[in-house]
């Protein structure tokens, strides 16, 4: 079952009083439980992307279809509130809030569900799936970077959300806490019925996915309609 869909999708930023394409006709679609890994050179658009399917921004054309219905027309609450019910997003720059400790960090998205869970022991469940059982009184200033980038996919993984997009998510960290966050997308994936989107530069990281993409120089995504296996990587 295709979880997402994207058709014909555009991105035009201007730039010093010029128009600049980012994306350009990106077609993709996304199954429930696949895992999707995207690569491409810096500036190729990997980030904007995201941004895109995660309804941060909007395209300057095209649809994304998310369970048969176009996130482009949703709007403010509504707009927000699908955000927070149906897709998980670790940011590359972290983006936890310094006041809060690690644990409310990742309480704050279940504040704002709908969804009927025990907010603190998910937090906690969560925290201790990432190692971090130790750490859930500190604030992101305590913490390495390694630990706050598993802060932060903890957060993104707290509403059981149907998507995962992740930037990087095993940039800031070692082998072994890298080891751990990719065990725990594959256990998520099974357990809760999640899809998920990585970018990566790392090919052991994208070996680990069902298929991976690659995102050209001239903003187009090239193995989209390969077989949906093991390893699929062509280089640009």
């Amino acid at each position: 079952m295709e979880i997402l869909q994207v058709r014909n999708v555009r991105k035009v930023v201007k730039s010093n009083g010029r128009e600049l394409e980012i994306l350009k006709d990106i077609n993709l679609n996304v199954h429930t439980k696949e895992y999707v890994a995207i690569k491409g050179r810096s500036g190729s658009g990997k980030s904007t992307l995201l941004s895109l399917l995660a309804a941060l921004d909007t395209p300057t054309s095209g649809d994304i279809v998310f369970d048969g219905k176009n996130i482009n027309r949703y709007k403010g609450d509504k707009l927000t509130s699908f955000r927070n019910e149906n897709i998980g997003i670790v940011f590359q720059s972290f983006n936890l809030l310094p006041t809060l400790t690690a644990l409310e960090n990742v309480e704050v998205p279940l504040f704002f569900s709908k969804k009927h869970v025990n907010i603190r022991k998910r937090a906690l469940e969560l925290l201790d799936a990432m190692g971090l059982s130790e750490k859930t009184r500190e604030y992101p200033r305590q913490l390495s970077g390694g630990e706050q980038q598993r802060v932060a996919i903890a957060r993104a993984l707290s509403t059981s959300p149907r998507l995962l997009l992740a930037d990087e998510p095993t940039g800031a960290l070692d082998v072994s806490s890298a080891k751990l966050v990719l065990d725990t997308f594959q256990y998520f994936m099974q357990s809760e019925k999640l899809s998920i989107i990585m970018v990566t530069h790392d090919d052991n990281v994208a070996s680990k996915t069902d298929r991976t993409l690659i995102i050209n120089n001239n903003g187009e995504i090239e193995g989209v309609n390969a077989t949906v296996s093991k390893n699929i990587y062509r280089k640009v």
